[in-house]
């Protein structure tokens, strides 16, 4: 955790460092937004690929062509890894790996690449290629800390929403609601029967379908999730998964 003194109102220590804390050794804090070390964020163990689109060409140039987009969520992929399609559990193998300037042998999280595999299989948007023996958990039911950012209709429990997960998009209900965090003393009210704008909580969610996922503080990717209001198609919360259903 960094300290960064500053001022908004005269600019001292934002932009450049301030002669008016002499006292303050350390960097600006643009500087030190422009100079983090942020690859600790991503997970480069556990191999997860959500597809988000599946290119058929369907030209006489490539009538054969089928690739998978997506950006890797964690872990890594090399030409020749054996991987299984979630949810089918069909066994595939990288065949090929492209990107914007053109193959590649691998591709690390954070990549946008297209996958293509040896193998012709039935995946679809939603789906996700992971390691045989390295999978996400695969559930209907979620708990979760989540940030409630509608200002016009507050969370209620057994009130459904559209969940977004990584590329995959389901129906969801909030079937409990555990309790409500108080972030000016981390008080737990658990007598709480609704959330407010910019509230946080712990929900309880069941999902239409499964989801492939993981906790949060492992990866970050396919930790959480948003949902969104059916009727107006607003983002109504931000959620972390701190806890995968049985």
């Amino acid at each position: 955790m960094t300290f960064i003194p500053i001022s908004a109102l005269s600019g001292d220590n934002v932009v450049d460092r301030s002669d008016n804390m002499p006292w303050y050794q350390g960097t600006s804090l643009l500087h030190h937004l422009e100079t983090v070390y942020t690859a600790s964020d991503h997970n480069l163990i556990d191999t997860r690929f959500p597809v988000q689109y599946v290119i058929r060409p369907h030209s006489s140039a490539h009538h054969d062509y089928r690739g998978y987009a997506g950006t890797v969520a964690g872990g890594s992929l090399r030409v020749g890894d054996a991987l299984i399609v979630l949810p089918s559990g069909l066994p595939a193998t990288v065949a090929h790996i492209e990107n914007f300037h053109g193959t590649s042998t691998e591709a690390v999280a954070g990549d946008a690449v297209v996958v293509r595999l040896t193998e012709h299989v039935d995946i679809s948007r939603g789906d996700m290629l992971c390691r045989p023996n390295n999978r996400p958990t695969v559930t209907q039911d979620l708990e979760a800390m989540v940030c409630w950012m509608d200002d016009r209709a507050p969370l209620q429990v057994r009130g459904m929403y559209s969940l977004k997960h990584t590329t995959r998009s389901v129906r969801a209900m909030v079937t409990d609601l555990r309790y409500e965090l108080d972030i000016t003393n981390l008080h737990r009210n658990h007598e709480a029967t609704s959330l407010g704008l910019n509230a946080i909580g712990r929900i309880a969610v069941r999902c239409t379908a499964p989801l492939f996922v993981d906790d949060y503080q492992r990866n970050r990717s396919t930790g959480s999730f948003i949902l969104v209001d059916e009727t107006t198609n607003a983002t109504v919360a931000a959620g972390m998964i701190i806890e995968r259903g049985a």
